[in-house]
C-alpha cells in the first residue's frame, strides 16, 4: 500500500514540546516564533523532517503555521481545516482563522512595542517577511532571523530524503531541456537579467526534465537552480543525489552541492531574477549580503509549465482513460460491497488502490485518498486513520477524493456516492454542487479571464440555496508532477490569465459539519480559442475539455431541480463516458457502467 492508516502526529505531546520551544525562544531573547509548515522549498508537502508543525502542534493538515508567544499559541488555519485542528491539537494551542486575521494583526495585538518575533529564513519566503515586517515595525515590533529552535528540541527527527533523481523520457515530456531553457534565457537577456534563482522543485523538475521521489506521493527533487542567461544551467542538491542524471542533463547544465549554493549566489553578477512568492528569506539575504543586485518577478518556469504541450496533454488524455477505468472497476465494486453493511472507510481507501495497481501503470497515488463518510466526508482534507475508521452506513454519503501517479499524468477525482437508501436534502444539496460543477465545465470566456472571474459561476447554485464552500472550486496540476500546481486557479484569489494548455481541477463542493460532505471533480484543459456559433465574428472564445469520464451518482440527482440544459450536458457527459471508457472495461463492470450511464 501507498498510503497507510496510522495517527501521522500526537497532539497530546504538544503542551511539553511547546514547553521546550518556549524555553529556547526565552533563551534566544525572543517574545515570539513562528513554526511554519513549509520547508525550504515552501512546497505544500514537505518531507517527515520537515513536519515541524505537525510535530509541535499535532496539526497534520498541508497550510497553517504556528505562532508561539511566551503566554500562548496560535494555530493558524484556512477554512479547509477549521474542523481537523480542533481534533487534532491539545487546548494549549489556540485555532486562529485564518487569513480574515492576519498574523502581523494578532501579534501586534498581543505583544508590547519592542517585541521581537524570531523566524528560521529558510522556512519563509522574501514576500511573507516583508508583509509581516510592515506590520510590525509599524507598531514598534521587529522581526529577528534565528536558528530553527525546533530542530534541537526534536531527538528523533528524520533524515532527510536521499533517494537518487531520475531523468524523465523526452516522449513524455515533449520538449527538450535544452529548448526549454534556451527559451527561458532568451526572454532572460531581453529583460537585462543575467540569471534567475529558482526554487520551486517542481519547477526545476520540469525545466531539467527531472523527477525525483522526495516528497511522498509528488515525484519533485529536492534542489535549487540557476539558470544562466546564455541557457546553461547549474543544479543544486546534496551529495551524490543527481549523480545517475549527469549524462541526461547534458554539457548545458553542471551539478553541485547544495552546501555551495550561497557562495555560488555571491559570486553572480546581477541583476539576478528572484520570485518573491518562492525564494527563501535565507537566499535573499545572501544575495544582498553579497551585493548582487536582484529582479523581483515571477517564477520564470511557472507559467511555460502549466501551458501543457500537445505531448503533455496527449499523456494526460490517456492517464485518465486508465485511471477512469480503474475507478469505474472501484465504483462496481463498491455499489455490490455497500449495501452489505461490513465495509469501513479503510476498506474503501485499500480497494480502490488495488484497482489502480491493477492497471500495471500505477507508480504512486498522487494523495492520501480521502474516504469520508457520514460527519467525516465534512471535514474537506480528511485521511482516515485507525483510530478515525467508520463504518459505511445505510443513509450515508462518502465522499472518495482521490489520484494516481502514471509516467504520462498526474490524475485527481472526486466523487460523491450515496449508501443505500440517502435523504431529499442530501439529494437536493448535491444536485446544487453538480450544478456548480456542469457550470464550469459548459463556460465559454475571453483572452485575459482569471480564475478569479469563473469562480463565481460554480457558487452561483449553491448561494441561491443559501448555500457555499470554504475552498476554491479548482487548482493547477502537473503532468507526472505536483496534483497542487500553481499559478492557474479557480478561486476568488487566482488572477492569472487561463491559458491554452493549463490543466485545472473543477471541484465545488459542500459540507454540513456533523452530518455529511459532498464534493464532485473532474479535471479540464483550456482549450485553444475559438470563434463562438452564433457569437461575434471576431471575438474568438476559449472553453475547457473534460479529462475525466467516470460516471456521477444518478440516485443522489435531483433532475427536478436541473435546466434542460444541465440535463443535456449530463447525458452527453455520460454517453461520452461510455464511449470511451465502455471498452475498457468486461463483464459486470461493463454493465454496471451502462447502467450508471443511462439517460437521466
Amino acid at each position: 500500500m501507498f498510503q497507510t492508516f496510522e495517527e501521522k502526529a500526537d497532539g497530546s505531546k504538544g503542551p511539553e514540546r511547546l514547553a521546550a520551544l518556549r524555553a529556547r525562544m526565552a533563551a534566544a531573547g525572543l517574545d515570539a516564533f513562528i513554526v511554519p509548515r513549509a520547508d525550504a522549498w515552501q512546497g505544500e508537502y514537505v518531507a517527515p523532517c520537515d513536519e515541524r508543525l505537525a510535530w509541535l502542534t499535532g496539526f497534520t493538515g498541508s497550510a497553517g503555521f504556528c505562532a508561539v508567544l511566551a503566554d500562548r499559541a496560535g494555530v493558524f488555519v484556512d477554512g479547509r481545516y477549521r474542523v481537523q485542528v480542533r481534533d487534532q491539537v491539545a487546548d494549549v494551542f489556540t485555532p486562529v482563522d485564518w487569513p480574515e486575521v492576519q498574523l502581523g494583526d494578532w501579534l501586534t495585538e498581543r505583544l508590547s512595542p519592542a517585541a521581537v518575533v524570531g523566524f528560521d529564513p529558510w522556512l519563509h519566503t522574501v514576500a511573507e517577511v516583508e508583509t509581516l515586517r510592515n506590520t510590525l515595525e509599524k507598531k514598534g515590533l521587529s522581526l529577528r532571523t534565528t536558528d530553527n529552535l525546533i530542530d534541537p528540541i526534536w531527538p528523533d527527527r528524520p533524515a532527510p530524503p536521499d533517494a537518487p533523481f531520475f531523468a524523465y523520457p523526452i516522449e513524455n515530456a515533449g520538449e527538450t531541456s535544452a529548448n526549454k531553457r534556451a527559451r527561458l534565457a532568451k526572454t532572460l537577456s531581453g529583460n537585462g537579467q543575467t540569471a534567475a534563482l529558482l526554487c520551486q522543485p517542481d519547477s526545476i523538475a520540469w525545466l531539467l526534465n527531472i523527477r525525483g521521489a522526495d516528497i511522498e506521493k509528488n515525484p519533485v527533487p529536492q534542489s535549487f537552480a540557476i539558470l544562466r542567461a546564455d541557457g546553461t544551467c547549474a543544479l543544486y542538491a546534496r551529495d551524490g543525489r543527481a549523480d545517475a542524471i549527469r549524462d541526461h542533463l547534458g554539457a548545458g547544465v553542471t551539478v553541485h552541492l547544495l552546501d555551495d549554493l550561497i557562495r555560488d549566489l555571491a559570486a553572480l553578477t546581477g541583476p539576478v531574477l528572484i520570485d518573491p512568492k518562492s525564494t527563501p528569506r535565507a537566499l535573499a539575504d545572501a544575495l544582498a549580503g553579497a551585493h548582487v543586485a536582484t529582479k523581483d518577478g515571477a517564477d520564470p518556469c511557472a507559467l511555460p509549465k502549466a501551458r501543457k504541450n500537445p505531448t503533455e496533454l496527449k499523456g494526460m488524455r490517456e492517464a485518465h482513460l486508465r485511471d477512469g477505468a480503474a475507478m469505474c472497476r472501484f465504483l462496481h465494486w463498491l455499489s455490490e460491497a455497500a449495501p452489505k453493511g461490513t465495509l469501513t472507510e479503510i476498506d474503501v481507501v485499500t480497494a480502490l488502490e488495488g484497482f489502480r495497481r491493477d492497471t500495471n501503470a500505477l507508480l504512486d497515488i498522487s494523495f492520501d485518498t480521502i474516504a469520508g463518510t457520514g460527519p467525516n466526508g465534512a471535514i474537506m482534507h480528511y485521511r482516515v486513520t485507525n483510530r478515525t475508521n467508520r463504518m459505511l452506513k445505510d443513509g450515508d454519503l462518502i465522499v472518495v477524493d482521490s489520484g494516481g501517479q502514471y509516467i504520462d499524468g498526474t490524475t485527481d477525482i472526486t466523487r460523491t456516492m450515496g449508501i443505500g437508501t440517502v435523504g431529499a436534502d442530501e439529494r437536493r444539496c448535491y444536485t446544487r454542487v453538480l450544478q456548480g460543477m456542469v457550470a464550469i465545465s459548459r463556460a465559454r470566456f475571453p483572452k485575459g479571464v482569471g480564475g478569479q472571474h469563473l469562480d463565481a459561476l460554480a457558487r452561483a447554485p449553491l448561494w441561491a440555496d443559501g448555500m457555499d464552500f470554504d475552498h476554491g472550486t479548482g487548482h493547477g496540476v502537473g503532468v507526472y508532477l505536483c496534483v497542487h500546481e500553481g499559478p492557474q486557479g479557480l478561486s476568488r484569489r487566482s488572477q492569472v490569465a487561463l491559458e491554452p494548455g493549463m490543466i485545472l481541477s473543477n471541484e465545488p463542493g459542500y459540507y454540513r459539519n456533523g452530518a455529511f460532505g459532498i464534493r464532485i471533480e473532474n479535471l479540464v484543459a483550456v482549450t485553444d480559442p475559438a470563434p463562438f456559433p452564433g457569437g461575434d465574428a471576431h471575438r474568438a472564445l476559449m472553453g475547457f475539455e473534460t479529462l475525466t469520464f467516470v460516471p456521477l451518482d444518478r440516485g443522489l440527482i435531483d433532475a427536478s431541480l436541473l435546466s434542460p440544459d444541465e440535463k443535456a450536458w449530463i447525458d452527453a457527459y455520460h454517453a461520452d463516458t461510455l464511449a470511451r471508457i465502455g471498452p475498457r472495461l468486461d463483464g459486470a463492470a461493463s454493465d454496471w457502467l451502462k447502467a450508471a450511464c443511462a439517460p437521466l
